[in-house]
């Protein structure tokens, strides 16, 4: 085989490897696992947004047959190295959050409704939730808090010891603001308010854990996202070594940021095994996930914009304020702060300035949903482009392009909008390239001439929205290859999977490097006995560090099959070069297949580690969305009748997987804008418990999708020039249909400046101005 005639796989729509297993039934999601003896566990949840607790009675729960184990918060210091533990930050560990830091049962106060307040194990989860009805706990109820403006008020506390319910307070920015504002000719302020929602992922969080013995080994099935991470932190609240400490991976129905975090019940079951003696499994219903996994979204920003009578953007300047929930949880932090940092967007922002506060409420606490912050920022931004373009008289697209950053422009350091990332900086690209291709594609002027129109009673309306969204950050990535003799080739990665294809996208990479086929291939993932470490799946990173880490090995593997063969043929190194799928001396070859033998005649094994760091810089995709939508303004409702994203992700290394996490990304982005709204009630009660209340997207509501990617500037942060494409698709939704809703009802004078654009809330607008 020449090596014009070598397998190509990179830049290729294969076929995941992962549906195989999926599409026949054979995938071994987290409740098909099953262990001899196994124990359910369930947990009874605070039912009170705040509250002291009196008493817990378990008497009558453990009355009840077939119930083995009940505890509480008393019940557990003798399980930690010291007491019980804080669960971690993560990421975004601001001055000021330690003091709001979630225990994993509540001791003498909860403080949200969902909150755990104690724990029954039985022989199955029908008798442990009879039990949970059993347990009398005596509550003295306290005053809740539910918005924004009694938490900053502070005449009631969350946390006593804190003295405050603001957990962290900073201001960032560049530029002369006051200069900027106090010369402009044009300025208008608003208001914006993006919805509390959820991840909402087809399969709800579950675990199952081993720990009969105190010194281990301590095995946790159910993990994902960052295990390592995970792992390092049981570890040390549980005083054991990590190699005491497995977290396993299997299948996956979806996370999208919510699943996979430090949560109570990670720390929960494994002491419920421990305490009984043998594993235990804990699978959450849907009312628990909308009540007790990460919420994400609920910003309020009050953003002010200065220009020309042109257009042209002086300065931005605003006050992000963030519900944080009830606790601040590993990755909370990221929301507000990335709304802050993003805000600026892709154009050129001379003066920015913004104020970040973070406020604890008796709300369910608050972690990343797929691109947080900047579908936030995204829809604030957006609206107020188009607010100033209204005012101007100027066409939404022009404004757009004369803001804009220019190829001559980037690199940017944008400055240092998140403390500690002083840093970042906007790499290379072209962004009015994304946004002409995005009008070319949409026929704009042909579209643009549709706004307002009546069809069958309902308004149309065009929306347009550009984005930066910043990918792979974190701690490197790891990557192991080994190929037996039979010329198997088995790769050991760091990163987990989520369903987002990871298997496939890691066997393309290393059969092209490799020159060999993807059907020999298997991928290994998720679990910590893999590899001495990893970093993990999150910030759509796993092409970018992985696929590397996967490169990397790939070139040690043949270095180190040069080295073999020389030793096999008794030949100089340096006379022997790498060829498609071994190694080659004349017209001789040496497969892989023939050298992993070799090495295992001499006791060895044909192996190869790789890892892979960016060096903290991470890359930055861009592009623009169009929608189209109908209005009914009788009812309120929006139908998206057509939509349009361009993102620039520097390589696709399967267009194929691109494409559907772009239309993935976009439809649940849709729901975001339209549907997804977790509603609390003035005393902190949660409203929105099951999918009759809480409504996401269906497939009959998806509309005609067109998500190109564009591949013009590879990534010059990694050798194979990728960046992150995962979440390009989600980002600009609400900002395209918000615009395209107010574009629709523009003649009747409304504005939008909250989300979800529920027909309740048209309507609402419409009643205001008299229709």
């Amino acid at each position: 085989m020449s090596p014009d005639d070598a397998p190509r796989y990179i830049g290729e729509s294969v076929t995941r490897l992962e549906d195989r297993r999926l599409l026949r039934g054979e995938g071994r999601f987290i409740d098909d696992v099953r262990l001899p003896d196994m124990a359910a566990m369930a947990v009874l949840r605070s039912a009170l947004p705040h509250a002291r607790i009196r008493s817990i009675d378990f008497a009558a729960a453990l009355a009840l047959d077939g119930v083995i184990d009940a505890f509480r918060a008393a019940d557990l210091p003798a399980y930690f190295v010291d007491g019980q533990p804080r669960i971690p930050l993560r990421l975004a560990p601001f001055k000021g959050f330690e003091r709001f830091l979630q225990t994993p049962l509540a001791d003498s106060k909860v403080r949200y409704v969902g909150e755990p307040v104690a724990v029954v194990v039985a022989e199955n989860r029908y008798v442990a939730e009879d039990a949970l009805a059993r347990i009398a706990v005596d509550y003295e109820p306290l005053p809740p808090i539910a918005t924004l403006d009694r938490a900053a008020a502070g005449d009631v506390l969350i946390h006593d010891a804190a003295g405050e319910n603001l957990a962290t307070f900073y201001r960032v920015g560049r530029g002369d603001i006051d200069a900027a504002f106090r010369n402009a000719e044009y300025t208008r302020r608003e208001c914006f308010r993006t919805n509390r929602h959820a991840a909402c992922p087809l399969e709800t969080r579950g675990l199952i854990g081993d720990y009969t013995r105190e010194a281990g080994p301590l095995l946790l099935w159910g993990a994902v996202k960052v295990t390592y991470f995970n792992r390092r932190h049981l570890a040390a609240a549980f005083g054991l070594p990590e190699h005491a400490v497995e977290l396993i991976e299997v299948d996956v129905g979806g996370g999208f940021g919510g699943r996979g975090e430090l949560y109570p019940e990670d720390y929960l079951v494994p002491i419920a095994s421990r305490r009984a003696g043998r594993p235990v499994k804990w699978i959450e219903d849907r009312r628990e996930h909308l009540m007790a996994a990460n919420h994400s979204r609920e910003v309020e920003c009050d953003l002010e914009i200065a220009a020309t009578k042109h257009g042209r953007i002086l300065a931005l300047r605003g006050t992000v304020r963030g519900d944080m929930g009830a606790y601040i949880r590993t990755n909370g932090g990221v929301v507000p702060s990335k709304v802050a940092q993003f805000l600026p967007g892709p154009y050129r922002v001379p003066a920015f300035a913004c104020d970040v506060a973070a406020l604890i409420t008796n709300k369910t606490p608050v972690g990343t949903f797929r691109g947080p912050g900047r579908f936030e920022a995204n829809f604030c931004r957006e609206r107020l482009i188009d607010m100033m373009a209204a005012d101007l008289g100027l066409d939404p697209a022009e404004v757009r392009r004369a803001n804009l950053m220019t190829p001559a422009e980037l690199p940017y350091r944008i400055g240092e909008l998140v403390p500690g990332d002083a840093d970042a900086t906007l790499d290379a690209g072209d962004y009015p390239a994304a946004l002409e291709r995005l009008l070319a594609e949409i026929d704009y002027p042909g579209w643009q001439r549709r706004q307002g129109e009546i069809v069958d009673g309902r308004l149309l309306g065009l929306g347009l929205a550009c984005f930066i969204e910043s990918s792979a950050a974190g701690p490197p990535e790891t990557a192991r290859i080994t190929v037996s003799p039979d010329g198997a080739i088995e790769i050991r990665t760091g990163a987990s999977s989520l369903g987002q294809g990871l298997e496939t996208g890691l066997a393309q990479i290393c059969a092209e490097m490799l020159g060999t086929s993807m059907d020999g291939i298997a991928v290994l993932h998720g679990t910590t006995s893999l590899l001495p470490a990893g970093g993990g799946t999150f910030h759509s990173r796993n092409t970018v560090m992985a696929g590397n880490a996967v490169r990397v090995a790939a070139e040690a593997l043949r270095d180190r099959c040069v080295e073999l063969a020389a030793l096999r043929w008794n030949a100089d190194a340096a006379s022997l070069a790498w060829g498609v799928g071994g190694v080659r001396r004349g017209k001789e070859i040496l497969s892989l297949a023939d050298i992993a033998a070799f090495a295992t005649s001499r006791a060895q094994t044909l192996s190869a580690d790789g890892a892979f760091s960016n060096q903290g810089k991470v890359s930055w995709s861009y592009g623009a969305h169009a929608a189209l939508v109908a209005v009914d303004p009788e009812t309120g409702g929006v139908e998206v009748l057509r939509y349009v994203l361009t993102e620039e992700i520097g390589r696709a290394l399967n267009p194929a997987m691109v494409r559907g996490q772009a239309i993935g990304g976009m439809v649940q982005g849709l729901g975001g804008a339209l549907l997804d709204h977790l509603v609390y009630d003035d005393e902190a009660q949660l409203m929105t418990t099951s999918l009759a209340d809480y409504l996401v997207p269906i497939s009959t509501s998806v509309p005609q999708v067109e998500a190109i990617a564009v591949q013009d500037f590879p990534s010059r942060l990694n050798p194979m020039g990728f960046k992150g494409a995962g979440e390009g698709g989600i980002v600009a939704v609400a900002g395209a249909i918000g615009n395209a809703v107010a574009h629709a009802l523009r003649r009747y004078g409304v504005e939008i400046t909250q989300l979800p654009l529920s027909p309740a809330y048209l309507r609402g607008l419409l009643r205001e101005k008299g229709f």
